[in-house]
């Protein structure tokens, strides 16, 4: 029997709630499960994930497959670097799980707005570039214009003489 580590969903229509479940592969997935392992709580904000680490530690060690989701909600969290450093007979006593997945995010706003703030420096200095060159070729333009005007001057005067 192949194990999954995945979601169960619950709560009303469009107010989701999550259980972190282990069940067979074969089951549906709002189906019959082995057991309970941990909650997840996307509605709340900043959003909430409890886990039984205990159990959850024993179903990885027996072979269990996360899912995709729970895998990405397991590492959000921190277990799955606290697993491999137990795992590789590391000291984990230290190390604590977040309950909230809320750093991530603030991570990539950050991210976002200093991608933001660099185009538009690059944006900016290229319209400061694009100004410089169009006064440059006006400034050429009209040197070029009281040249003309010059030579035009001299010529008639040197026909009449």
């Amino acid at each position: 029997m192949a194990v999954h580590i995945r979601l169960k969903r619950m709560g009303k229509k469009k107010r989701p709630f999550y259980r972190i479940v282990a069940a067979d592969s074969r089951r549906a997935r709002d189906g019959r499960f082995l057991e309970v392992i941990g909650n997840y709580n996307p509605i709340k904000r900043p959003a909430v994930i409890t886990v039984n680490e205990d159990r959850l530690s024993y179903w990885l060690g027996e072979g269990a497959e996360t899912s995709d989701t729970v895998g990405s909600l397991l590492t959000q969290i921190g277990f799955v670097a606290k697993y491999e450093k137990a795992k590789a007979g590391g000291d984990v006593s230290e190390m604590e799980l977040k309950t909230t997945i809320t750093e991530r995010k603030k991570k990539t706003r950050k991210v976002k707005k200093a991608i933001i703030a660099k185009a538009q420096a690059v944006e900016a200095e290229a319209e400061a570039a694009k100004k410089a060159k169009a006064e440059e070729t006006k400034k050429g333009e009209e040197a070029a214009k009281a040249e003309e005007a010059a030579k035009a001057e001299d010529k008639p005067a040197e026909e009449t003489e």
